[in-house]
């Protein structure tokens, strides 16, 4: 009997928290509306969608960023807040032209008529007129330009140079904005102890208003063939120039040392052939008894080539 009892005030009161709950929501859907309902007054950015532009011509979009302040209930500022709002411009017939911008000054009433339901009650806009910049669309090849700090691991190094795969780009945009492109830079490669060939993806530090711009390629190919390398020493003849018919000299050493960097492949295809050192007799000042050695000539596939001597004694015997 007790719990039969105790059964019927818990039901009695799960009914009463039920219809406090039902009450209070139709209460506040009641409010909601209430507040729906009255007109505001607030500012809004707007999208502009931009129609029948001039083929010949690309809009810049930096150009322009519309508010507009409008008096509506606040049904029409919900379906605002949750779609985001936008103007349409029709531009063979709404604007007008000038050299470097296109020009739109409808006056608000126009806009009222063409743009807005008769709900809603412009008050201002915001630039007004509105001018969008403009360019002739341009096409430019520029070269890459590579940033790379590489630090090979000991007894490595390239063998060929650092190249990029495209080695230039080709810009499409208004003629005022590629014309001043003149290369683009890749962002920074940095490699530590690299003992292996180098291809490395990087992307491009885009310049400003690259928005408005279209690139054939947004990133490049890094790539140089990484080696082995060893250092080698040739003793090389020295050839002496300059000197005057009726002048006859000897000069010493003969050879001088030649030290370089190369690759083990290219090692053996090395020889004193692959050099030339010269003394040129002419740069010789009065009462100098000296030549200084100079390397005309070394393979394109050495490094850190160096002379193991700076200076060649000579005598006039004439």
């Amino acid at each position: 009997m007790k719990k039969l009892k105790a059964d019927i005030i818990t039901s009695f009161k799960k009914k009463k928290i039920n219809v406090f709950i039902l009450f209070l929501l139709s209460a506040f859907v009641i409010l909601i509306f209430t507040k729906l309902s009255k007109d505001y007054t607030n500012t809004i950015v707007f999208g502009i969608e931009k129609v029948n532009v001039p083929q010949e011509n690309v809009i810049l979009n930096d150009s322009v960023g519309l508010s507009i302040t409008l008096k509506t209930h606040g049904f029409m500022w919900l379906r605002y807040y949750v779609t985001k709002p936008k103007i349409k411009i029709d531009f063979s017939k709404d604007v007008y032209k000038t050299e470097d911008t296109f020009v739109y000054n409808k006056s608000k009433s126009y806009l009222k008529n063409t743009q807005f339901d008769k709900q809603v009650e412009l008050l201002s806009i915001s630039p007004d007129p509105i001018t969008f910049r403009y360019g002739v669309n341009m096409v430019k090849k520029v070269p890459v330009l590579v940033n790379a700090d590489i630090d090979f691991f000991p007894g490595f190094d390239k063998s060929s140079n650092l190249i990029s795969e495209p080695d230039s780009i080709t810009v499409v945009g208004p003629n005022l904005l590629v014309s001043e492109i003149n290369f683009l830079e890749t962002e920074d490669l940095v490699l530590k102890d690299v003992r292996t060939s180098i291809a490395e993806t990087v992307n491009f530090k885009m310049p400003k208003n690259a928005s408005d711009l279209k690139f054939s390629e947004n990133q490049v190919t890094l790539k140089a063939k990484v080696e082995k390398f060893t250092e080698g020493t040739l003793n090389v003849p020295v050839t002496v120039i300059g000197v005057p018919s009726n002048i006859k000299l000897k000069h010493f050493p003969k050879t001088v040392s030649v030290s370089y960097y190369v690759s083990l492949s290219e090692f053996n295809n090395i020889n004193t052939n692959s050099f030339k050192v010269i003394c040129d007799y002419s740069r010789t000042s009065a009462n100098q008894s000296f030549l200084v050695p100079e390397l005309k000539k070394y393979p394109e596939s050495v490094k850190n080539v160096k002379l193991g001597q700076q200076r060649i004694e000579f005598i006039v015997t004439k």
